[in-house]
């Protein structure tokens, strides 16, 4: 699961007050009630393995479907801040790993919907950010990237 870091960012760049400030801005956002109820139905039951169990789970116009678009979405949105460099990545990445859950537990599928739907860069960012975020959990210690994702995959 671990892709090579995206080459279009720059972690060698110190983190700045704005950097910090953008992170408490994308924190205020996920507080939000809505977005708070839909990462925890995620969290709990958003566990598809394949493309046909997530259209079962996620059937468009269900309330489940709307979860999960804000929750993949949402993050999509704070990846793209990292890839295109307006956010630090290692800040990022040492604030939250919800992202890397997201990303482990669609990453099954994802492939198959892009090519269903036509979309070749459909969460993106997500899974380039995830994949840095777990070449760096990696070297956090022994086993922590293995733990994470046996916590986490569907």
């Amino acid at each position: 699961m671990t892709p090579k870091q995206d080459s279009r960012v720059d972690w060698s760049r110190v983190a700045t007050y704005e950097d910090a400030n953008l992170l408490l801005r994308l924190y205020e956002l996920r507080r939000e009630e809505k977005l708070r109820k839909a990462r925890a139905w995620f969290v709990a039951e958003c566990k598809p393995k394949t493309k046909e169990e997530w259209e079962q789970l996620c059937p468009v116009g269900s309330e489940n479907n709307a979860y999960y678009r804000m929750v993949t979405t949402y993050w999509e949105m704070a990846c793209s801040m990292v890839t295109s460099g307006v956010l630090h990545p290692e800040l990022f990445i040492q604030n939250s790993l919800e992202h890397l859950l997201v990303w482990t537990r669609v990453r099954g599928f994802v492939p198959e919907v892009r090519k269903s739907l036509n979309a070749p860069q459909q969460l993106k960012n997500l899974e380039a950010v995830a994949g840095m975020a777990a070449e760096w959990l990696s070297k956090q210690g022994e086993g922590a990237w293995e733990s994470f994702e046996a916590r986490f995959k569907p």
